[in-house]
């Protein structure tokens, strides 16, 4: 399916160098930026105060976070689990409270403006659970990573494969450079988004470099610009639609979805931008810059066995 065709190739491959060389700058500021500033990690990764509130009626998330605001906190979570009924609050942890006064001052401020709220479970997590899921989580995105590479590997070449793995690291240094150079709030939902950040931009690269091979195959006297060219070109309208309508859902999130989904959306809309991006002129341009010819792709017909012929 496609909404347009472009039936001349866009040179993209002409501004590779220039648009690489915007890319590397703008990812050693990431790499700056988490280095100098870090990241401002949620409850999830320092530890605090978790409490699960259960209402008659279906909560008002709104009127909660009100409420937990009135007593001076800043950095919170509130968000339904299991039904509509129930809220779970995370607290940060303050110097000089214990989990059970910040709950008992939190239920002051709810009882205030819904009597019929219940404290079902207060419990208090240590910073040592978020050290795991830091290392859980780095952990995850090494596989990522390496099973990417090793998929490139065995599907297209070797010289794809660095390519595609150099674009997916560009798209996650990028996305947690703006995390640390804003103070966004980095939690679990926004490693999610990084890591299916890594599988959506893959998909894109591999698409292209599958009309690559394609063009090597049917186009035996171009050269491997204009082969690299005419594929980016082939594949835009495939591209409009697909983070298109992608972009559209994730939008959706970032308006509609409340603070849970909000910085977890917003990841993933860096994401799709920039993973477009990468796709053409990181990964495509690194693949020529490293000699990608059509041999590489395209296996040599076997030639008969002069034995054979004798026999």
């Amino acid at each position: 399916m496609e909404f347009f065709r472009i039936r001349r190739s866009i040179p993209f491959m002409r501004h590779a160098l220039v648009l690489n060389l915007i890319s590397l700058i703008t990812f050693l500021a990431a790499v700056f930026f988490i280095a100098t500033r870090g990241f401002h990690l949620s409850i999830e990764f320092t530890g605090g105060t978790v409490m699960e509130v259960h209402y008659q009626q279906a909560s008002q998330l709104e009127e909660v976070r009100n409420a937990v605001s009135s007593l001076g906190y800043t950095d919170f979570q509130v968000q339904n689990f299991g039904t509509s009924r129930d809220v779970m609050i995370r607290l940060p942890t303050r110097e000089g409270e214990t989990s059970a006064v910040q709950s008992e001052a939190v239920m002051g401020a709810l009882q205030a403006s819904s009597p019929d709220v219940e404290l079902r479970r207060v419990e208090f997590v240590g910073p040592q659970v978020g050290r795991e899921l830091v290392e859980n989580g780095l952990m995850a995105l090494l596989v990522v990573i390496v099973g990417i590479m090793v998929y490139l590997g065995f599907r297209f070449e070797w010289k794809f494969a660095v390519a595609g793995v150099v674009a997916n690291l560009h798209d996650v240094v990028i996305i947690l450079g703006f995390f640390a150079f804003f103070q966004w709030e980095f939690s679990l939902s926004v490693l999610a988004g990084v890591l299916a950040v890594l599988g959506y931009s893959v998909n894109e690269s591999v698409v292209i470099m599958d009309r690559i091979r394609e063009n090597f195959r049917k186009q035996r006297k171009t050269s491997v610009r204009e082969v690299i060219d005419s594929a980016i070109t082939q594949t835009i309208s495939r591209t409009v639609i697909t983070h298109g309508s992608t972009q559209m859902m994730v939008l959706s999130m970032f308006f509609f979805g409340g603070p849970t989904l909000h910085n977890f959306s917003l990841a993933l809309t860096i994401g799709i931008w920039f993973g477009i991006y990468s796709s053409v002129f990181v990964a495509a341009s690194i693949a020529m810059w490293l000699g990608v010819k059509r041999e590489d792709l395209v296996k040599a017909p076997k030639k008969d066995d002069p034995s054979a012929e004798i026999a």
